[in-house]
């Protein structure tokens, strides 16, 4: 038995946090009664009705994907393109933690698990993210601490970072940068850039939490451990 809120993030039909305020205006029903007390519990083998949709319960799934440049991270697209559920090979309905651009490749978490995703995509948890960044120019130590520090962005300040640069090459007129940030905004890295003037070439996401790339290639997934998944979950918990 669990609280009827957790099951209902767990499905992936919504957060915690909404499943408690759909919770308190009757929106939830179990077994064909409405309920509306936040400590109710239930089961996985309940009928579980919210806002006029029965939850369909799935084992839980989770997918560590390399995603390749040219694919969109989201279930599907209007425009035909291809998504990075076309990469995987599921019967359950998964859904991207968090988002790469379309032109960014890189680690992506995909899961049915609500309560994962919400917990590593919480700026609160402070979950690290670690990017290489192809940047045009030969970067300034003094500009790249500078963006550490934290820049504007969308009228906001970003929070403090941490950078590295891998490498500088004057000939082809580039250079690479490790950048490690705890938050997710949109199109951030390549933002957090061009605020100190430069433009990003190509991006990667090498690193999520505890988890990285190593033995995959680009398009290749794998199926995280029971280990891995009860790690992250000790992550977030230790960042709160």
């Amino acid at each position: 038995m669990e609280r009827l809120q957790k099951i209902i993030a767990n499905s992936g039909f919504c957060s915690r946090r909404k499943a408690e305020e759909l919770i308190k205006q009757g929106e939830v029903f179990v077994n064909g009664r409405q309920v509306n007390d936040l400590g109710e519990k239930a089961s996985y083998s309940d009928q579980i009705t919210v806002s006029g949709h029965n939850l369909k319960l799935e084992n839980k799934e989770y997918i560590l994907l390399y995603k390749p440049r040219g694919v969109i991270s989201t279930t599907s697209d209007e425009k035909g393109r291809k998504t990075v559920m076309d990469l995987v090979d599921t019967t359950n309905r998964l859904y991207p933690v968090g988002r790469l651009d379309y032109d960014t490749s890189g680690l992506l978490i995909l899961t049915n698990d609500g309560e994962l995703t919400n917990l590593l995509i919480h700026p609160r948890n402070g979950v690290e993210k670690v990017y290489v960044a192809k940047v045009e120019g030969a970067v300034s130590s003094f500009l790249i601490k500078k963006m550490c520090a934290g820049v504007m962005i969308d009228g906001k300040k970003t929070a403090r970072a941490k950078a590295k640069i891998k490498k500088i090459d004057k000939k082809k007129n580039f250079s690479l940068v490790e950048l490690t940030i705890h938050e997710g905004k949109n199109h951030q890295v390549k933002k957090m850039f061009e605020a100190v003037g430069y433009k990003v070439i190509k991006l990667k996401r090498e690193k999520f939490g505890t988890l990285d790339l190593s033995g995959l290639k680009s398009g290749e997934y794998r199926h995280l451990t029971i280990k891995e998944v009860k790690t992250l979950y000790a992550l977030t918990k230790k960042m709160v």
